[in-house]
């Protein structure tokens, strides 16, 4: 399809239902939906257990085993997300954080770590200057752990949410650099409905996404470039419906650009209208 990387998750430690359905709605007149899946899936287990049915398994495996010296040109990069149950409370977040980082280790090419889903309880107020400083540090010990247990140092990358105001953002900014997390991806959903005020569904529990968080994910991918300066990798996503979308985030300041609603609104022409866009 023309895709670059993949990223595939959240996944949490226990498999869990989600929350009850119906939790998906179309906004098509603003190409926009509200979810709120709330995490479902089946478990790590299960999770790592498709990953090494699928070819980027067979092809990691052969690279650990240093049997391949040149990376084939199917070779995708795989990121793999991962959140925390939404029965376990809060103040044991990290756990959750930990056993999902040291699952998925073998398998990813970097790690994102989800703490910005509106749909979890609580999830957000990881974001938080001193409950973020907690969860970064003991995510960065233990990838010191992992880095020395499998001879390959991950990168992290933190998944933050567009609701937050410039110190809020220069804060999480510091603490990504303090804890040497290697990247953030700017954004996930927003809980505004500014946007699409007096439209079916536009009230319904969740994170909004599609075109009317374009511009609010820009403003955040933005100032964090001001905050982490020229060399920090930055994942724009967001609202992305055309090649002049994934443009401004470049323009923002993002390095790479994850497309989502943009996929059910647009149709797989997208990614290659989205490759033509930013190779020009």
């Amino acid at each position: 399809m023309g895709f670059g990387f993949v990223e595939v998750g959240t996944v949490t430690p226990l498999g869990q239902a989600g929350n009850p359905k119906p939790r998906m709605f179309r906004i098509p007149e603003k190409n926009a939906l509200i979810n709120r899946l709330g995490f479902n899936n089946e478990g790590l287990d299960a999770f790592i257990a498709n990953i090494k049915r699928s070819e980027f398994h067979s092809i990691l495996r052969h690279e650990y085993a240093g049997k391949q010296s040149k990376t084939p040109q199917n070779r995708m990069i795989l990121g793999l997300n991962i959140g925390k149950n939404a029965a376990t409370p809060i103040e044991r977040a990290t756990d959750d954080y930990l056993i999902g980082l040291a699952g998925v280790y073998p398998y990813a090419d970097y790690i994102t770590v989800n703490i910005s889903s509106p749909n979890t309880k609580n999830l957000r107020a990881l974001q938080s200057d001193e409950a973020l400083d907690g969860l970064l540090g003991a995510l960065a010990q233990r990838r010191g752990e992992l880095a020395q247990e499998h001879s390959a140092k991950k990168p992290i990358f933190l998944k933050i949410a567009p609701d937050l105001d410039e110190q809020q953002i220069k804060v999480i900014a510091l603490t990504l650099q303090k804890h040497k997390i290697d990247g953030v991806i700017a954004t996930n959903t927003t809980l505004s409905r500014e946007a699409v005020q007096g439209l079916k569904h536009a009230e319904e529990t969740g994170g909004l996404s599609g075109a009317p968080v374009l511009e609010a994910s820009n403003a955040v991918i933005a100032r964090l470039r001001a905050e982490l300066g020229k060399n920090y990798p930055i994942i724009g996503v967001g609202g992305v419906l055309s090649g002049e979308d994934a443009q401004s985030k470049i323009k923002a300041g993002a390095d790479l650009v994850q497309i989502y609603t943009g996929l059910i609104y647009k149709g797989p022409g997208l990614v290659s209208e989205v490759a033509r866009a930013l190779k020009r």
